[in-house]
């Protein structure tokens, strides 16, 4: 259970655990179903076409994103209907990056389905590709998620929970719990961002008599809320709002460039109140900052009732990044902006600060894990997104159908996963203790040399927060190497969000400038790895360790097969024991879990 490193699998490797049972065809044998195959189609699924005409197309014939987001918002409010059983309205939509245009006499194929349900809101996933009805060719357009409130007149709303059958259902659902939790901390990542880092935005250093005023960029429009535009609650569309959100956006882009921009991303919209049939909605957007290549436009509006009311509500926000494309679809120099002294220089610096935390988002969350290198570096602007990703990493790991059970000894389970380029193990046990208990135990780095000999000493670097821990952690040589192996690692811990979901415990490598690789230690990395807890009964929990494979322990399991398992067990009974021996002292603790 020593932190590990990743290496191809050797080809010899596959004979080793072959012939085994495997969870998934055990699931198969019990239920008589498989989730797999053909025919089975997620209950809340809906799908939409569209046939590309010119009234939906921009200047350039291509589809506008606006007409794209009504029409997404649609697929996406009728999955969440269709679940939830009464109407649904648009609270937020997060990131969506638009990977490539769509032509007119094209088909847009839209596909919804709710990835999970809470109390009374659904994290609803869609994904949108286009299609070439002559060529056949198909494309991948965007992704998006988005999250949709359950809303009846008169009695309150609690939604059923969502079973998720497939292996991409299960992990959509795992990972949608900590989605959900980086959107509410979204705000406060902004704050801590511009009040605790450095942003490079060198506005002092720039020709300012080449500079484009944001004033001239300012674009303000108004628009009457009519029947068409809204719900049968008389609602106005959430995607009839982000289409006027798109319109004044690309005017106000225009404006700086003098040329027809391109909508690349949009950031997170986030509803803050409904709007009616008969309000007015006032969009205002302006050029926030410009970068190299691409610019950022700040969009909001305002909906108020009549005239004469003096305070407007502010009923939504977002953030659109714009590039200018050449006659070879590549992004040309944009001119700097000038922002107003006060509020337009606040919003200058925050769109700096938007821009890193999307890198680090789309660098950390949005590339494949076999894209993911091994040590992130770690610093405060992207705590929130190595801590997703490192718990993120964990659920869908857990979430594979095809771990192979490898052996069992007194009740413990050794499990294999050869997939990709990785090969896994998972470790399972039955243990006398309450879940919370195990959770507070073994989520403590620094007590784990008792109870494992590969964590020879564990120094607690740095308490980033209540959830989140950064560990030096020191493992004896393994094999003939003499030099011992350090790792720095981020343990992200997070309580069950529902009832039936574990107690997580996720660790991964991250550099920190403070502890560099030394010639006294052999740095070793880890990508995944980690304990899931799931409370099986009173004072009695499932205990799960999952761990990707090491070269290290790559070359131990091809010449040492018959002592993995006895080492496993041996190691894993030490937990139990450790977890038996303790669980007693914490009582007084565990009143906060």
């Amino acid at each position: 259970m020593t932190p590990t490193s990743t290496l191809t699998v050797p080809q010899g490797l596959a004979s080793v655990f072959s012939g085994r049972m495997s969870r998934k065809s055990r699931a198969r044998d019990n239920d008589g179903t498989m989730a797999d195959g053909e025919g089975y189609r997620n209950p809340t699924e809906v799908q939409m076409s569209q046939l590309v005409l010119p009234c939906h197309t921009n200047q350039r014939g291509e589809l506008s994103i606006g007409q794209l987001l009504k029409w997404i918002d649609t697929t996406a409010c009728l999955s969440a209907e269709r679940h939830a059983g009464c109407p649904c309205v648009t609270a937020s939509m997060d990131d969506i990056y638009f990977e490539h245009t769509i032509s007119v006499g094209q088909v847009v194929n839209i596909k919804a389905k709710v990835n999970r349900a809470f109390n009374s809101s659904m994290e609803v996933g869609i994904q949108v590709t286009s299609e070439d009805l002559c060529s056949e060719k198909q494309w991948n357009v965007c992704k998006a998620l988005a999250t949709f409130v359950a809303h009846r007149e008169i009695t309150k709303v609690k939604l059923k929970q969502i079973t998720p059958r497939t292996e991409e259902e299960k992990t959509e659902h795992s990972v949608a719990a900590e989605r959900r939790r980086m959107r509410l901390v979204y705000a406060d990542t902004i704050k801590d961002l511009l009040a605790n880092c450095a942003i490079q935005d060198d506005l002092e250093s720039r020709d300012c008599s080449s500079m484009v005023p944001a004033e001239k960029t300012r674009v303000e429009s108004v628009e009457l809320v009519l029947p068409p535009h809204a719900n049968h609650q008389g609602n106005t569309f959430g995607g009839q709002i982000m289409a006027w959100m798109e319109n004044v956006a690309t005017i106000a882009a225009s404006r700086l460039c003098r040329a027809h921009p391109t909508l690349k991303a949009i950031e997170m919209f986030h509803f803050r109140g409904p709007s009616q049939v008969g309000d007015r909605l006032v969009l205002k957007a302006i050029v926030n900052n410009a970068f190299k290549h691409s610019m950022e436009v700040g969009v909001c509006v305002e909906a108020y009732r009549q005239e004469a009311e003096t305070h407007p509500r502010h009923i939504n926000s977002a953030f659109m990044t714009f590039v200018v494309l050449d006659e070879d679809d590549q992004p040309q120099l944009l001119p700097w902006i000038r922002p107003q002294p006060g509020d337009g220089e606040r919003r200058y610096r925050e769109a700096s600060a938007r821009k890193k935390i999307r890198l680090d988002r789309k660098y950390i969350v949005s590339c494949k894990q076999t894209e993911v290198p091994l040590s992130v570096p770690w610093d405060p602007s992207n705590q929130v997104y190595l801590s997703y990703n490192n718990v993120s990493s964990l659920k869908m790991l857990v979430a594979k159908d095809n771990w192979v059970l490898s052996s069992e000894i007194s009740q413990v389970r050794l499990y294999t996963l050869e997939d990709d380029k990785f090969l896994s193990f998972h470790l399972e046990m039955m243990v006398h203790v309450d879940a919370a208990q195990a959770f507070q135990l073994l989520s403590d780095l620094s007590q784990r040399p008792g109870w494992d000999k590969h964590y020879r000493s564990v120094e607690l670097v740095q308490q980033v927060d209540e959830d989140d821990a950064i560990y030096h952690v020191i493992s004896p040589a393994l094999g003939d190497d003499t030099k011992p192996q350090d790792f720095v690692i981020l343990a992200s811990r997070r309580k069950p969000c529902d009832n039936g979901d574990p107690y997580v415990i996720a660790l991964r490598s991250v550099t920190l400038p403070t502890h560099r690789e030394t010639p006294e230690y052999r740095r070793g990395e880890t990508l995944c790895s980690g304990f899931c807890l799931w409370r099986e009964g009173d004072q009695l929990t499932k205990v799960s360790y999952y761990n990707q494979a090491t070269p290290g322990y790559i070359n131990y399991v091809t010449t040492n097969v018959a002592g993995l398992s006895s080492e496993f067990y041996t190691t894993f009974k030490a937990c139990e024991q450790f977890l038996l021996d303790n669980w007693n002292d914490l009582a007084p603790s565990l009143q906060t879990l």
